[in-house]
């Protein structure tokens, strides 16, 4: 698709959330957004992708408490995190930032004012749960029961994750405090409401402009088929955020600010580059907006987001793209079995562009969710990357360095073929541009199997044995070549290492889509060094691992809503009972070659040792261990590790890092005594 006019366009990705680490189910989504906007830049168009993280809220005020720290601190500390974690799975920001910043705060009151003086914002007086215990007003995820309408239990106080119904905390059933437990109780507070119902007539005429994918237009209709509900848009002190300009003690919800954040983020940008602002956000201007989100928050930004926007004079998404969920090995991502993995445990054992290369084999431009099956993930990128792509380069490259001074021929011996490479790259990049990744790559990959084939057919290795046939592999291996830069050319989206490190092998320009056409001839490469190794399976094994330790040492260190991650899978009080929890006494603490997080003790549990291995480095030094006496889980069964076999589990306790503790029991406490 080789557009002669520059589109300009600024697509976002969703504002993570502040108060923990980017696992791989978030990575969808970063890495979706980067191929499309990496495609986007290639084909010569003005692009602009900026995120930030959302630090607002009251799980970050509780977080940043029980740290003893302010929350600025912790927002500053997370997002440092997180910028490093998509720094290195290559997601190219041109602007991350933060929705506690000055941007954010004004544009924020100057919406809420426009739409006030508009009057689409009403204040009346509302009943809240309340936590007698904490002496707070509890927000909607604070609070956990019953579905009013479909009976589903666990669900949260604003909307249920079965039936999708949106209703109240007051009107959940059984409800009980997230924070403390206690039933909450109700109690009156003037609130501000924007009153969604105005933009009915808006919102069906954004909706039947095709702005949403068909399945996700669906649903948000079935929304609309009810009286749109005035959306609570304040909260009561105390709270983590923007407070309202004409109302003291109230505070923007977070979902008022948060996305208004994406526009924070722009504004940054521009204010540092020159931008012009407005030509991206007021209506009339020949720009596009783009939001990538997951299935969970379509509400927000499919109803509210458009709503608010048109309210106060600013412009509507051109289309919000929606995607699934991520499962690994076909179910949901799961602390026990080690597959809920954090993307700084991945990048310890592997590149990140074999997971950029996964998950767009697997995305199509629908909702449903992809799964990352890890035996298939390895043998793929094996197949694919390392033995068919990168292959090619391999098996051509040295025999143009050592036979022919790295010098490519003046023409390539099979042009028709290499025009049928080139002559695919309108397809491809409508795939790209229609999201489609899945079916982009499978082209490419049947088009690297041609040629292979080509070289297979060819056999530069036999032909250069040949006196009569020697002087034919120069041409093979530059046909070859130019195969090679093709499909790199196609991959460069998805893998922009790979592509950085061919260039510097073609010692060529960087690769443009629309360059591909003619071929490198009569042009000097460098000496061929290995783009990508192969995946092996302990690498995979590793991971598992570590995710495991992990669990073992955040579950300790979980405190409902401020944990960092999920709750692990729930268990039968059957399950539990089986655990024999026994007092030990570390005789031997000893550092672990090769690993970042692991201790090995030796424990005694009265009259018989055990090995294990604790991910406590980060807090104890061996030396401070050793006479210690803690509590393990005894007849956990062993498993096999890469530095050996670890007999057991050590509890722990503290919010993670330098602040966790091994349990240490009263002097009383024996080794082997069991706990109760």
């Amino acid at each position: 698709m080789s557009s002669t006019q520059t589109r300009r366009l600024l697509v976002t990705s969703a504002l993570p959330y502040a108060n923990g680490p980017i696992h791989l189910g978030h990575l969808v989504e970063y890495i979706q957004t980067d191929i499309w906007v990496r495609f986007q830049k290639m084909q010569g168009h003005e692009c602009y992708y900026v995120c930030a993280d959302d630090a607002h809220g009251t799980p970050i005020m509780l977080r940043a408490k029980q740290e003893g720290i302010e929350p600025e601190q912790l927002i500053a500390r997370i997002s440092e995190e997180h910028q490093a974690d998509f720094s290195e799975f290559l997601i190219d920001f041109d602007n991350y930032y933060s929705t506690h910043s000055e941007e954010n705060k004004t544009l924020s009151s100057a919406i809420y004012t426009t739409l006030r003086d508009a009057g689409h914002i009403h204040k009346r007086s509302i009943h809240q749960a309340y936590d007698p215990k904490e002496n707070m007003f509890l927000p909607d995820r604070f609070v956990k029961g019953t579905c009013p309408k479909c009976g589903t239990d666990d669900q949260y106080g604003d909307n249920c994750e079965a039936c999708g119904t949106t209703y109240d905390a007051t009107e959940l059933k059984n409800a009980v405090s997230v924070i403390s437990g206690a039933t909450p109780i109700e109690k009156a507070s003037d609130h501000y409401f924007f009153k969604l119902a105005d933009f009915t007539e808006m919102l069906n005429d954004w909706l039947s402009e095709g702005h949403l994918q068909e399945e996700t237009t669906n649903k948000v209709k079935e929304w609309m088929q009810d009286e749109l509900r005035e959306w609570d848009i304040s909260r009561d002190a105390p709270y983590w955020g923007f407070e309202i300009p004409d109302a003291p003690g109230k505070y923007f919800y977070v979902w008022l600010d948060a996305p208004i954040g994406y526009m924070a983020s722009f504004k940054n940008l521009c204010d540092r580059n020159d931008i012009q602002f407005d030509d991206f956000w007021k209506p009339g201007n020949n720009t596009e907006l783009y939001h990538f989100i997951g299935k969970d928050i379509v509400r927000f930004h499919a109803l509210f987001w458009p709503a608010v926007l048109a309210g106060a004079g600013y412009r509507t998404p051109n289309n919000i793209f929606v995607h699934g969920f991520l499962t690994v090995d076909g179910q949901k991502m799961s602390k026990s079995r080690g597959t809920f993995i954090m993307a700084r445990t991945y990048l310890e054992q592997l590149q990140p562009e074999y997971l950029r290369y996964y998950f767009a084999a697997k995305l199509s431009n629908g909702v449903d969710d992809i799964d990352l099956n890890l035996e298939d993930f390895m043998q793929r990128v094996n197949s694919d990357i390392v033995g068919k792509v990168v292959n090619i380069a391999s098996r051509c490259a040295g025999f143009i360095k050592k036979n022919f001074n790295g010098q490519l021929s003046a023409e390539l011996p099979a042009p028709a073929l290499f025009k049928e490479l080139t002559a695919a790259s309108d397809n491809i990049a409508k795939l790209f541009e229609s999201r489609k990744y899945n079916q982009a790559i499978r082209e490419i990959m049947a088009l690297a199997d041609k040629a292979n084939q080509y070289i297979d057919d060819e056999a530069p290795w036999l032909k250069i044995k040949n006196e009569d046939t020697a002087d034919q592999v120069q041409g093979v291996c530059t046909q070859g070549i130019n195969m090679f830069r093709v499909l790199v050319a196609y991959l460069k989206p998805v893998m922009p290492a790979l592509a950085q490190g061919s260039e510097a092998f073609l010692n060529c320009a960087p690769i443009n889509w629309h360059d591909i056409q003619t071929p490198l001839l009569d042009h000097q490469i460098n000496k061929f060094k290995p783009l990508m190794t192969r995946i092996e399976k302990d690498k995979i094994d590793a991971i598992i691992e570590a995710s495991k330790q992990n669990m073992a040492t955040q579950a300790a260190a979980a405190s409902g809503p401020l944990a960092d991650e999920p709750i692990a899978d729930e268990i039968e009080f059957d399950d539990f009972a089986k655990v024999d929890l026994r007092i030990a006494k570390i005789v031997k603490a000893e550092h672990v070659k090769g690993a970042d997080k692991l201790l090995q003790l030796t424990l005694d549990i009265g009259g018989e040792t055990r090995n294990v291995f604790a991910g406590i480095k980060s807090a104890y030094a061996p030396e401070d261990l050793e006479g210690k006496l803690t509590v393990m889980v005894a007849n956990l069964k062993p498993r096999k590790m890469r530095f050996g076999m670890s007999e057991g589990m050590v509890l722990a306790a503290g919010p993670g890092g330098k602040d966790l503790w091994i349990l240490n029991p009263d002097d009383g406490a024996q080794p082997g005594m069991k706990v109760k």
